[in-house]
């Protein structure tokens, strides 16, 4: 393997673990500030795939940890694919990668919730679009900007 590529999967690596990291642990927050558990959280995600998931106990909610490290690591490959071969992302990364936060939280919001668990989108909550548009915004997409445009340098 040569080191490009070598490099390249260091980078989503790290674009995974750290956005993964960021957007799981606001999650995490914000489920104990609703008084829930977190363990019912992530059964939430690893339901998604695995609908009896939910039911698991504590290997249901280490299914949902990995299933949520998957989902992003899928995530970033896509947005570090497409700097590599899009001009304008190459040109752009950061605010290449602040859209496709926003596309990311479209496509979460308007498509997955609403067809897995029936989720109205968008929220009537403006405080709920806030904050998941600041995990899908920040979090992740300037996570995966500022580990291309890192990993170029």
């Amino acid at each position: 393997m040569d080191a490009r590529k070598s490099r390249f999967g260091q980078n989503i690596l790290l674009a995974t673990a750290i956005a993964g990291t960021l957007d799981i642990s606001m999650a995490a927050i914000e489920t104990m500030r609703a008084g829930k558990p977190v363990g019912s959280m992530l059964h939430s995600v690893a339901s998604g795939p695995f609908p009896p998931a939910a039911g698991w106990g504590v290997g249901g909610a280490l299914l949902g940890l990995a299933v949520h490290y998957a989902i992003m690591a899928v995530m970033a490959s896509v947005f570090l694919i497409a700097r590599e071969r899009i001009a304008i992302v190459k040109r752009h990364t950061i605010p290449a990668a602040l859209v496709y936060g926003v596309i990311l939280w479209l496509v979460m919001y308007g498509l997955v919730l609403p067809l897995r668990f029936g989720a109205h989108f968008p929220s009537p909550k403006p405080e709920a679009i806030a904050k998941q548009l600041f995990a899908h915004v920040v979090l992740v997409g300037l996570t995966f900007g500022l580990v291309a445009r890192r990993g170029a340098a």
